[in-house]
């Protein structure tokens, strides 16, 4: 393969193992804070607002992060969104009281809504535009080896050697990925192609929110799996839930790096549609999972449907986007993914209150119904055929 090809660059790599040192990092607390939180005194509430806020500071800051990635430039960006994280999470440990948590929890967001977008956009300058979809596979395997890997270790950590050692451990990893990061070779932005217009424009990518759009509706049913999955386990009798986590980090791994080669040689609809479906199967089981083993089998169907949509997806969006927008392409992305997931929990929680766990993710499948709805319909518009693949400039 030519150098102009070229996928695993020294740059790639570096950039795909400082992700994951960083995913690695915030995995680790994903778990544990809540029961750090327990700890100290903390209620229920206490707990609920240690996701929230982390999801509404992240969901903030991703717009202004992508303009100034446009603007500002790659590089400072990310050493800044990358030393609040290392402040966020080195400051827990002397945090003495659960309201001084909650406020660093919301730096702690803030810190992951610009390191996410970079790193998001970083990669979409580094890799070849033909081989976008491949090279956005692998390079979120890295996230979904660290989510496989990194709430184990976390919980491990903090059993057996204590909250200290879980947050610096945690802290240790975010200054790796950020030696890392200093390594990776960024092209400055040209004078000439900084975007130009209105502050809302500056912030907002319009030729980024239909792929956004189905983002969101597939951020939707995450949140309500992913908040209420222990719950469900304790609703059904299952009561090693964690099986679900592990065998959805494996399905996401091995879907990735093929769903992103037909990606980039069919086109979107070859991935989004059965993808759909697929996603759509592994909800439908698991709502009426009963054993590990279902549980096994709805956490590979669902990994290997969000496996072959969301990159797609990100993929997708990069292309429909000139490379001078390509920061608030991505912070408008991922802000879509984090309103769903915000609001998914939400609505979704409010239904499994008036009735269950297990009938809740039957009623998510609503969002999934829109989601290939709206495609489908994009599609008619678009004068294809689903059976034909679509034009990956579109």
């Amino acid at each position: 393969m030519s150098e102009k090809t070229a996928l695993w660059t020294k740059d790639f790599v570096i950039l795909a193992l400082s992700n994951f040192m960083l995913f690695v990092a915030f995995q680790m607390l994903l778990p544990t804070l809540p029961v750090y939180v327990t700890d100290m005194g903390g209620d229920q509430l206490a707990v609920g607002l240690v996701i929230s806020l982390f999801t509404v500071s992240a969901l903030l800051v991703r717009p202004f992060t992508g303009k100034a990635l446009d603007t500002i430039g790659r590089k400072p960006v990310l050493l800044i969104g990358l030393a609040i994280f290392l402040l966020a999470v080195a400051g827990y440990y002397w945090m003495v009281s659960v309201a001084l948590v909650l406020a660093i929890r919301f730096l702690h967001g803030i810190g992951w809504g610009i390191v996410t977008t970079t790193y998001g956009t970083i990669v979409s300058d580094i890799i070849p535009r033909e081989r976008s979809g491949e090279g956005m596979g692998y390079f979120g395997m890295f996230s979904n080896l660290a989510m496989a890997f990194g709430p184990l270790l976390g919980l491990w950590v903090s059993q057996n050697w204590g909250y200290g050692w879980l947050f610096a451990i945690s802290a240790g990893l975010t200054a790796l990925a950020m030696i890392l990061s200093r390594l990776v070779k960024i092209k400055p932005i040209v004078a000439g192609q900084k975007p130009n217009g209105s502050v809302l424009s500056g912030l907002i990518e319009k030729a980024a929110l239909f792929p956004s759009l189905l983002n969101l509706l597939i951020g939707i049913i995450y949140g309500g799996i992913f908040s209420f999955i222990t719950l469900f386990g304790l609703e059904v009798g299952i009561a090693n839930i964690g099986l679900f986590f592990l065998f959805n980090a494996i399905a996401l791994m091995a879907v990735r790096p093929l769903a992103g080669r037909l990606f980039d040689r069919r086109g979107p609809a070859w991935i989004l549609l059965p993808g759909g479906f697929i996603l759509g199967g592994g909800l439908l089981l698991l709502s009426y999972s009963t054993s590990e083993w279902q549980l096994i089998f709805a956490a590979i169907l669902f990994g290997v449907g969000v496996g072959g949509v969301q990159p797609s997806l990100q993929a997708w969006t990069i292309k429909r986007v000139d490379p001078s927008r390509r920061g608030a392409a991505t912070g408008t992305f991922f802000s879509a993914f984090d309103l769903g997931i915000g609001g998914g929990a939400m609505i979704l929680g409010a239904v499994a209150k008036m009735t269950s766990f297990a009938a809740m993710y039957r009623y998510s499948l609503v969002a999934l119904g829109l989601y290939l709805l709206v495609y489908i319909v994009y599609l008619a518009r678009q004068g294809k055929k689903t059976s034909v693949p679509e034009t990956i400039s579109s």
